[in-house]
């Protein structure tokens, strides 16, 4: 399928590793031009420089103000069609491991700047009359997950900010969606393996094996296959999703509405 993106412009941030990564190569191959966003930007050029002018790079850490300055400023700069709201998970712990602290530092990371950044891009998509916006966040969303209290709490509010954006806004051709993946090949499901290896006393080699098991389908799912689906919903084609929380978990969550 032609996804009709060559030329439209998108920004990605958390671009250097894992799911912001894969959607922002899924993105170049595919023709568009994009704005990748991460606190490296020197490995952002080790890893896209080839796409040369499909590019450009800013780098920064996504909870400083300065660099959703910078976002701002590319999104006002020109024509900008869609952007992923994407960055990596606060620490594990269950409720009574963690303390104010922790709460503290995980609303910065987790969403405070997703909701800052929305709320500085949404009424400029909105007065070109299109526009994606996605937010790239967990099956935690749907079915908490084990000593991720943190993860479970904040990634919860991004789904009902994000619901409450997408009723306001859809009559100005913007869309508004979540992505909630389950286990998947990438950096950060190492620390939640790392866990689970520690509070069961196995190895690494079997708490991954275990959480593997738990997947029906048997098996991680790889960040290609989860960029694939973000592609779509940031393309044209993707114009009458709105709203939703969309489940890439290989049928983990076992709620009718998974």
């Amino acid at each position: 399928m032609d996804l009709n993106i060559t030329d439209q412009r998108f920004v990605v941030c958390g671009a250097s590793s894992g799911f912001g990564e894969a959607i922002a190569r899924q993105l170049l191959i595919e023709g568009a031009h994009v704005v990748l966003v991460a606190r490296r930007g020197n490995l952002l050029q080790e890893k896209f420089g080839h796409f040369e002018d499909q590019i450009e790079i800013i780098g920064g850490s996504l909870i400083y103000n300065e660099t959703l300055d910078a976002i701002e400023k590319a999104v006002k700069q020109k024509d900008t069609h869609g952007i992923v709201f994407n960055a990596g998970g606060p620490p594990t712990g269950t409720p009574l491991q963690t303390d104010m602290k922790d709460w503290d530092s995980a609303w910065q990371l987790v969403m405070r700047w997703k909701v800052d950044l929305a709320l500085r891009v949404a009424p400029l998509l909105r007065d070109k009359e299109y526009g994606r916006m996605l937010f790239v966040e967990s099956q935690s969303v749907k079915q908490p997950l084990p000593a991720l209290t943190l993860s479970n709490s904040f990634r919860a509010g991004i789904v009902g900010f994000a619901k409450s954006l997408a009723l306001e806004i859809a009559p100005d051709g913007v869309t508004v969606n979540v992505l909630a993946p389950g286990s998947h090949e990438t950096p950060a499901i190492e620390r939640v393996i790392k866990n689970n290896s520690e509070s069961k006393d196995i190895s690494y080699d079997e708490a991954k094996k275990e959480m593997e098991k738990q997947v029906p389908v048997g098996r991680m799912g790889t960040a290609e296959e989860f960029a694939s689906l973000a592609s779509w919903l940031l393309s044209p084609h993707a114009g009458y999703v709105t709203g939703q929380t969309i489940s890439h978990d290989g049928g983990n969550i076992k709620g009718l509405f998974g």
